[in-house]
Order: C-alpha cells, then structure tokens, then sequence
C-alpha cells in the first residue's frame, strides 16, 4: 500500500459542524457548484497537482446536501485529480439520480470515453485559466475540447480572474457550446459595482447568453463573514455584485456552496451561512426558484419538470449516511 501524502501545510479543513440555515431551501434546490476529494486512499490525487487537500468523500457531500436542505448536487472536477474524473464519477453515480457532473478532460479524449462520462451523468467540462491552479491553458486544445463535447449537447465551464477576461473574451465567445462563469468571474469587490470593470463582465454574459453562479462568496470578500446587528447577513460586500447578475439574468443564474471549499486562506465558511446568504442576492421568490431550482434543472436536468425535483427532497434513499 503506498504511502499517503500529506495535506498543503496551509490547508482549511471544511467545516466540520456546519449550522442549521435560517433560510428554507425551496424544495428541489440544486447545489450547483461543490466537489469531491478522494479519499485519497481510493482515489489518488494527481502527480501534477497543486495542492493536497483533505478527503471530502461523496457520504460526507451527501451529509451535507441532507443537513442543508438540498435536493441534488453538480460535481465538479477538482483540480488536486487532474483529469482522472474517477472519484467524481464514482460520487455521481453513488447519487441514485441526485447529482450531475462537470469533468476534465483533455485533447486526446475519445468519443467511447466521452459517452461513456456521459451515460455516467456528466454534462460539462470545465476549462481553468486561474494560473495558480495550472501550468498553462493552450487555446487549441481547449477548442478542440469544445468540439468534442459540443455533439453531447454539453457545456463549458469557465474558471477566470477578472482581471483577464480582456484577454479571453475572444477566445470564450468562439467556443461551439454553451458557456457557465464560476464565482461571478471572481470580480475585485472593492471597485463598484457599475464601474468598467464589472461592467465588462455584465456586458460578456449579457452578449454571449452566458450562465453565471452567484457562488462563493467567501472567496470574493473582502470583509468577511461578519454577520451584522446579530442577523445573519454575511458576505455583505459581495451581495451588490450577485444581486446585480441575479437581477440582469433571472434565467441564467445558478448556487453552489463549493464545498469543501479548497484553497481558502482567511478562513472556513460555515456552509449554512451560506445558505443564508442566498436571500440576500435573489430577494424575491420568483428569483429564489429560479436560481435554486428551474435554472439548474433546464441545464443539468432537462427532461425533468420541476415537480419531479421535488420528490427528492424528502427521499434520501440513494447515497450519504455520513455525518458532517
């Protein structure tokens, strides 16, 4: 048995006793955005990665999917696996029905192995620019990446500063597949909200038909997750940005708590405070289903209607007895 390797010295451990939200999921809420880790000890984590984390196992996701009030989850290929999507796969199935799943892949992928991610539950490949994630993101293969994925009716998944959408907007906008922006395109929260550079992204998602998530918060702050007089309202230098794609797309916004949260240096979020941060962005009901449950199921779920999603909620027969 080899041995294992330990964590980045620097790692945040997810949260180990997340709070009860006070915010109520609507029913069929979809978490739109969070990831597996291992174990390790099953599923290796790639040569070239760079970090190590700690396990996130699917039971402990599923833990938490339950203990928040979600109804599914979309998985996405964690960096630390490379472009072995076994462990996430392995988790998708493990759902029974309740999860989705966003892979890597590279150029020399075959079409028996896409088919065989898709039969599995997949239905996006993410594409990352974030340098300090990875060594490079040639253009050319990334595009011969699209069209290979484009027949499966699968969409790209877009991970990028904001301060290099100049550069790649190009590039994004010649992709043959519907495109998804991570973590708002992770804008600089000290600018203001309508000032150019926010603006620029608006204009991007508005021009391109691009989805959006209105996701991690605690990776965008800048003030923390301070609640104020008491209530818990948290992220509050955040919510200008994420009210504002909330209201400009109603119909292309999505949530995800990116759980278990990895390469947070400041702190660990409490995943029900992000929860409770949801009611801050999309402040009315219309906006909350949509970009809980309608949006998320037209992208991942399509043959299935709303009602269906909603007979998960109270079934939690397939996957995740661990505890959080």
């Amino acid at each position: 048995m080899s041995t294992l390797a330990p964590k980045t010295p620097t790692w945040l451990d997810w949260h180990p006793n997340p709070s009860k939200p006070a915010f109520r999921l609507p029913p069929g809420t979809v978490d739109a955005h969070c990831h597996v880790f291992g174990p390790q000890a099953e599923f290796p984590f790639a040569p070239e990665r760079k970090y190590t984390p700690c396990d996130a196992s699917k039971d402990q996701l599923f833990a938490l999917r339950d203990h928040l009030g979600v109804a599914r989850n979309v998985i996405v290929q964690a960096t630390c696996h490379g472009a072995d999507n076994s462990a996430m796969v392995d988790a998708v199935r493990a759902a029974g029905g309740r999860a989705r799943g966003v892979a890597t892949v590279r150029p020399d992928v075959t079409e028996a192995e896409l088919r065989e991610l898709d039969a599995a539950g997949v239905r996006g490949a993410r594409f990352n620019f974030v340098r300090r994630l990875v060594d490079a993101s040639p253009e050319e293969d990334l595009r011969t990446i699209a069209r290979k994925i484009a027949p499966l009716g699968w969409h790209v998944v877009l991970y990028f500063e904001s301060a290099d959408l100049p550069e790649l907007e190009g590039f994004f906008t010649s992709l043959p597949t519907p495109l998804v922006v991570d973590h708002l395109g992770r804008p600089d929260v000290t600018r203001p909200v309508d000032g150019p550079e926010f603006a620029r992204f608006l204009n991007f998602a508005e021009r391109n038909d691009v989805w959006v998530k209105v996701s991690c918060p605690e990776r965008l702050t800048v003030t923390g997750p301070a609640a104020l007089d008491g209530e818990r309202h948290a992220y509050t230098d955040v919510v200008p940005f994420a009210r504002r794609v909330v209201t400009e797309f109603p119909d292309r916004v999505l949530w995800g708590t990116d759980w278990p949260h990895p390469n947070l240096v400041s702190h660990m979020p409490d995943d029900g405070l992000l929860v409770d941060y949801v009611p801050q962005v999309a402040v009315t009901t219309e906006q909350r289903r949509k970009l809980l449950v309608d949006n998320p199921m037209s992208l991942y779920w399509p043959d299935e209607t709303p009602y269906c999603a909603d007979r998960y909620q109270s079934d939690h027969s397939h996957g995740g007895n661990g505890s959080i």
